[in-house]
């Protein structure tokens, strides 16, 4: 990784504030009671922790969730040997404008502000996404891992990691759906042919972590995120309530959920997508792996008809198309468009 850059330290919008509050974390709830259909009052009970965290925080933490402890520990691993790899050969699988997916390190863009590594691979393959996000091009384009040939178990690891994770991040958009008064079924039709992808994060030891971030601020925009965080922590959420930063405290064999913005326009703003960052840490090298559950590209993401249907609760939210959306975020990442990326404030219908 390359030097903190001056400039940033000028930047009071950007740079992170040096407190934070540790003394009441996010929601912690147990899902036990989802691996059976015998107890329906606990069931019930979980719903509405669910339904509480995400309009109270956005985010939460499960435990008993049903992934298996060695399944992490085996992608953690084979995460850590290929970001040990000499820079030469994990370019052989960066990503760039023509390909999403694949090896990416801010040093390469000199983007310092963000102090990370990355490795993305999609969930479906191919993963269909529109060429262009003008709406009047109906071509598509096709996102395809590119896998590294070491180390040799890299990939199986991922995949394998990748189902069992894609399976609770479904359980829990049921769940999510529920807590809203809908079926649980409700939201199903839109992963048919998702668009999600899996993210392994690195964050080497930083010299200056008080001028730079692992993750500037920001909010998710897809449906759900599911992030599994090894025990050095620094993921920070900010609290809805007053605006205060609140780290997340790593929890053994806990996944991190936070709502993300399709389920606040579908929510109809009951549930919203909060701002989160990752600090960095000046001795200790971090790692994540979140998923990011997002719909199929064809999908028009607006307010659900059943939470609008009367006078008393209008639409907050003009329509949009997911695919569009997601490759227009795609583009200005990639080329570092000279415009303000694309927001779904921007979407917002105002009285």
């Amino acid at each position: 990784m390359g030097e903190v850059d001056p400039a940033f330290v000028q930047d009071p919008e950007h740079r992170p504030k040096l407190w934070v509050n540790e003394a009441e974390g996010i929601p912690l709830i147990n899902l036990s009671a989802i691996k059976s259909e015998d107890d329906p009052e606990a069931i019930e009970e979980v719903v509405r922790e669910i339904g509480s965290a995400c309009k109270e925080w956005g985010f939460f933490q499960v435990i008993n969730h049903g992934v298996p402890l060695e399944i992490h520990q085996k992608v953690e691993a084979e995460a850590r040997k290929f970001f040990g790899l000499p820079l030469e050969e994990k370019t052989k699988v960066r990503r760039d404008e023509w390909s999403a997916l694949g090896y990416y390190d801010t040093e390469l863009t000199k983007n310092v502000r963000d102090w990370k590594q990355v490795f993305d691979f999609a969930v479906d393959v191919p993963t269909f996404v529109p060429a262009s996000p003008d709406p009047d091009d109906n071509n598509l384009m096709q996102w395809t891992n590119q896998w590294p040939q070491y180390p040799p178990q890299f990939r199986e690891a991922c995949e394998e990691y990748s189902r069992e994770v894609e399976k609770l991040s479904l359980k829990i958009m049921e769940l999510i759906a529920q807590s809203l008064g809908l079926g649980a079924n409700r939201f199903s039709g839109y992963f048919k042919e998702q668009t999600s992808f899996i993210r392994l994060n690195h964050y080497p030891p930083c010299p200056s972590p008080q001028l730079a971030l692992g993750m500037g601020r920001h909010k998710d925009s897809g449906a759900l995120t599911v992030v599994a965080q090894d025990d050095v922590g620094g993921l920070e959420v900010k609290r809805k309530s007053d605006g205060e930063w609140i780290r997340v405290k790593p929890i053994p064999n806990a996944f991190v959920i936070n709502v993300g913005d399709n389920i606040q326009v579908w929510s109809n703003d009951k549930y919203e997508s909060v701002e989160h960052r990752v600090m960095v840490n000046s001795e200790k090298e971090r790692f994540s792996i979140p998923f990011f559950l997002n719909p199929a590209h064809y999908t028009v993401v607006e307010p659900l008809q059943e939470l609008i249907a009367n006078e008393q609760n209008p639409p907050k939210f003009r329509p949009y198309n997911w695919g569009k959306f997601i490759t227009h975020r795609k583009l200005s990442s990639s080329k570092k468009l000279n415009v303000e990326n694309i927001q779904i404030y921007q979407f917002k219908i105002h009285e």
